[in-house]
């Protein structure tokens, strides 16, 4: 049994799940999600608890059981609370700006990039240096700041370029430490 799978999900009040033969739908507060259930993987609502089952005992389907149940707790947390990533951009001349609903970066290139900003997510710009990605769906937030931050990785010998918050960068010594 998975030991992630098997662990019910508790499912606050004001929340209302959905579940067809193949597909679940989540209403919270801040929005509504759905996915889909993969066959032999069954969810079973009971008061307040959610439980996953699954039906057949094959190699793939036992994969699987504990990623759904990590899948609609995400779902459940997100149209609750919400998920949030922080980028901070260091560098001489880096900067970020919200011009519409387009993400200007200043990454030291000869052109400014711009980034169209998905509809689910809301960006906000801190000090023209912190970047706040904040949304309901978990995959749309950590892949659109995977995307911010593939722009200009971190450098491993000044430090310059876009690093989530709190990231720490192993620096390395130039050439005249080397000698």
């Amino acid at each position: 049994m998975s030991r992630i799978g098997k662990s019910p999900i508790s499912v606050p009040s004001g929340v209302d799940i959905n579940t067809s033969n193949d597909q679940v739908q989540v209403k919270g507060p801040k929005g509504v999600l759905s996915g889909s259930v993969p066959a032999g993987v069954r969810l079973e609502l009971a008061g307040s608890t959610l439980n996953v089952h699954r039906e057949i005992e094959d190699k793939p389907t036992r994969a699987l059981h504990g990623l759904v149940r990590a899948l609609v707790a995400n779902m459940i947390h997100g149209v609750t609370e919400g998920f949030h990533k922080e980028l901070e951009i260091e560098g001489v001349g880096y900067r970020a700006e919200l011009a519409g609903k387009n993400l200007k970066l200043a990454l030291g290139f000869s052109h400014p990039v711009e980034m169209e900003v998905p509809k689910a997510l809301k960006v906000s710009v801190d000090k023209n240096t912190v970047v706040r990605v904040e949304g309901i769906d978990k995959e749309l937030v950590g892949q659109f700041a995977a995307d911010i931050r593939s722009l200009r990785p971190p450098e491993p010998y000044k430090g310059k370029g876009i690093r989530y918050s709190g990231e720490r960068i192993r620096r390395k010594v130039g050439k005249a430490g080397a000698a």
